[in-house]
């Protein structure tokens, strides 16, 4: 396995949802050029399943969650951008891919699903373009997937 630059990674949306009839495969990804620095995270939850007859605290690992957060460019004519921000003002679900490298190349992995826009920030600093900081956390129904581009 190759090292990874985080510039060799890439962001996508898509105008359809994924559905428990198909999979990230299936739909037309559409990269979102306009980011900046991002953040994915894989996590667990955990369940504190100590007893007093334990000698140490004892816990289990519970459900998996996919916290992501970026930097855009405030760029309303950027369709990327528009495209999260309705989702977020509309409270509606979209389909995001997180990849590290392009997901038309072969064992390209990322994480794929329905997201929530949690968080639509405007940054407006003195000297600087303006931002806009984007959380996502998977919606329900999610059909969150490890997604790995199959090899040709």
């Amino acid at each position: 396995m190759s090292k990874k630059l985080g510039d060799d990674c890439k962001a996508y949306y898509s105008a359809d949802l994924l559905t428990s009839e198909n999979s990230a495969d299936d739909l037309t990804w559409v990269e979102m050029t306009n980011m900046r620095d991002a953040t994915v995270g894989l996590e667990r939850g955990e369940a504190d399943v100590s007893t007093r007859g334990s000698d140490w605290e004892e816990i289990l690992a519970t459900l998996r969650s996919a916290p992501v957060d970026f930097q855009m460019m405030w760029d309303t004519s950027d369709a990327a951008f528009s495209a999260l921000k309705t989702a977020f003002m509309n409270n509606t679900p979209i389909a995001l891919a997180f990849m590290d490298g392009d997901i038309d190349t072969a064992d390209s992995n990322g994480i794929a699903a329905n997201f929530t826009v949690l968080k639509f920030n405007r940054g407006e600093p003195l000297k600087e373009g303006v931002t806009c900081d984007i959380s996502v956390k998977p919606a329900s129904p999610s059909y969150a997937e490890d997604y790995t581009v199959a090899g040709s």
